[in-house]
């Protein structure tokens, strides 16, 4: 009995070890970032606040974590191949359809507007609409549970891109001369006319900014909520049609035709940064949902991964593509002409390797890809229309109705857009790291003061020092003159000793930095310029 008893106690003890580290890696996801040090906070009573505060996150980030083990047990599949010889890339969709059930098989569609086209898409963050915008002005909101359009326009002039806002009650286009935003109806709602002709334009739902750039290259940021112009920059980088909103951070990437990726906030006139990322013009840009993972595409033909965290190349492709875009699960679509290919890094060490390809039509030319969230489908808007195909193991496979509900009614999405409206954040909240926001500011290094400062600050001081000398009266004999202006005198000697001593520690830093950059060999160019030492 006791034997069996040990046993059952291992297998429960390794049960539990297999859980908690489960949980742990879970709850590394929800607290997004370490806690803060409070060392360096003298005020105790505000210690103790914030020290509450992450101790309520940590319990709140275990909850989530356990919540997530048993109630989102769902996870998605991938294709497999048999064997070594079997590629995955050579399924085709005819044989994925065959494989599906019925209403997976819906997904898989082919729409044919060759008059209204090119045609460029979008989807709602809950994937249940899709607004397809043509090029000879056709816009279109489609249901895509049941495929079903629910409202088409016709807007007599060339419409650039389409994006929608917080749900699928409004909808942005960028039309010849302005932006215009439609509600759900296609009534015309208002015009932005600040902007001028925009190219491309993408919104931020937990700001509720609506991101544009026109063809002189300004970035304007337009604040949807009140209706109030919040950003207006000059970016200097001429025309470009590349633009891309990081979803981790919020910041609004770039890409130039001189090979420069820029990142920009709305509170900022330069930007956060500015790197080199291909020898010609950047053709385009996508942001992998964590946040520290860039594509770049150039027209040397060549795509590249990068690390936003070291501003580091990770891996370099060959290959041309004019549309990116990253799935929910980090599967990287690149189109071009009428060729999709699609990435995957299924090992998590960032190293993208083929998984699958999908031709089209010949004679169509792809302008968007985009893949529907919470679904395996990739849309692609082209020159004749729009097509549908299906990705296995593209979306997320498991929802959070408090995010995005793809199931949600009408009361639930009015009530969404209220909790939207009251949690919506400041534009000051942009910044490459969001997780500095909460955490206590350390205290700066009190910086080298020059020789004037040092100087002025020993007057004022030696000033002080002398109105604030009062001599006593002492007995006959102890109150001379000259007794009294040597004592005076002491204490201003005193008084000046600190920065003297400074002084001196500094002018002998000074001469040790000269010796050294002395001794360092200079090359023979410049070595007729070098000090000649003394001879003795």
């Amino acid at each position: 009995m006791s034997v069996k008893a040990t046993k059952e106690q291992r297998v429960k003890e390794t049960e539990e070890e297999e859980i908690s580290e489960d949980l742990d890696l879970k709850v590394k996801k929800y607290l997004r970032g370490g806690a803060a040090n409070f060392d360096d906070l003298k005020d105790k009573k505000l210690k103790g606040q914030l020290s509450h505060r992450e101790f309520l996150h940590g319990a709140s980030a275990k909850a989530a974590a356990k919540y997530e083990k048993w109630l989102m047990p769902s996870e998605g599949g991938y294709l497999e191949a048999d064997g070594p010889v079997e590629k995955t890339w050579r399924i085709k969709q005819e044989d994925i359809r065959r494989e599906v059930d019925i209403s997976s098989s819906r997904n898989q569609h082919d729409v044919i507007l060759p008059e209204f086209s090119p045609y460029t898409l979008d989807f709602t963050s809950n994937g249940q609409y899709m607004a397809a915008a043509g090029r000879k002005g056709h816009l279109a909101i489609v249901d895509m549970k049941n495929m079903i359009p629910r409202r088409e326009i016709q807007v007599g002039e060339t419409v650039r891109d389409v994006v929608f806002l917080q749900d699928q009650s409004f909808f942005a286009a960028a039309q010849k001369k302005y932006t215009y935003i439609y509600g759900q109806e296609g009534i015309e709602a208002h015009c932005l006319k600040d902007q001028g002709a925009v190219l491309k334009l993408q919104f931020l739902k937990n700001h509720f900014l609506l991101a544009s750039i026109n063809k002189f290259g300004q970035l304007h940021y337009e604040d949807v909520s009140m209706g109030a112009m919040i950003g207006n920059i000059r970016t200097g980088l001429g025309r470009t049609d590349v633009m891309q909103v990081n979803p981790y951070n919020a910041v609004v990437g770039l890409g130039h035709s001189g090979g420069t990726v820029t990142m920009w906030k709305p509170t900022s006139s330069a930007p956060l940064v500015k790197m080199l990322c291909h020898h010609g013009p950047v053709s385009a840009l996508a942001f992998h949902p964590n946040g520290h993972l860039m594509a770049t595409a150039g027209k040397e033909r060549k795509i590249k991964l990068w690390d936003l965290r070291k501003f580091e190349v990770l891996q370099t492709l060959p290959g041309h593509a004019k549309t990116l875009d990253f799935s929910q699960k980090g599967l990287l679509a690149c189109g071009t002409g009428s060729f999709v290919q699609v990435l995957s890094d299924f090992s998590g060490t960032q190293n993208y390797s083929r998984y699958m390809n999908h031709s089209m039509v010949k004679g169509y030319k792809i302008s968007n890809l985009l893949f529907r969230p919470y679904e395996d489908v990739l849309g692609i808007g082209h020159s004749m229309g729009w097509s549908s195909i299906l990705i296995p193991g593209s979306g997320e496979p498991n929802f959070d109705s408090w995010v995005a509900n793809p199931f949600e009614t009408r009361k639930q999405r009015g009530e969404k857009e209220v909790h939207l409206l009251l949690d919506k954040l400041p534009p000051e909240t942009i910044m490459l790291d969001p997780t500095k926001i909460g955490t206590v500011k350390t205290a700066r290094k009190k910086e080298k003061s020059t020789t004037k400062e040092i100087e002025a600050e020993m007057e004022a001081t030696i000033e002080a020092v002398k109105d604030g000398i009062n001599m006593k009266k002492k007995t006959k004999g102890r109150s001379k003159p000259s007794k009294k202006l040597k004592k005076r005198q002491e204490i201003i000697a005193k008084a000046k000793r600190p920065f003297l001593e400074q002084q001196m520690q500094d002018g002998q830093l000074s001469i040790k930095k000269q010796k050294i950059n002395e001794e360092v060999e200079l090359p023979k160019s410049l070595q007729r310029f070098a000090r000649k030492k003394a001879a003795t």
